[in-house]
């Protein structure tokens, strides 16, 4: 159950990842996937893993605060 968790963590940050230029909400799904890919860094022991993919989603959240900002000040 656990490695499922994981792949499915892993696949949503990839997809998520793929299709960040389409629409800001891909970078929030990024975020989202390295937090969940975080949670099972940590869940299986792999601390160097879980800080890291933790670090990528405050960058990606980061990333899609200032998106939003962008959009709204060009309109």
């Amino acid at each position: 159950m656990m490695a499922a968790f994981g792949a499915g963590a892993v696949t949503v940050m990839a997809l998520a990842y793929a299709f960040e230029r389409r629409h800001r909400a891909f970078v929030a799904l990024f975020a989202v996937g390295c937090a969940l890919s975080s949670a099972y860094g940590f869940a299986i022991g792999s601390f160097p893993f879980g800080s890291v993919e933790a670090l990528w989603s405050m960058f990606a959240l980061r990333r899609f605060a200032r998106s939003g900002r962008t959009y709204r000040d060009s309109v």
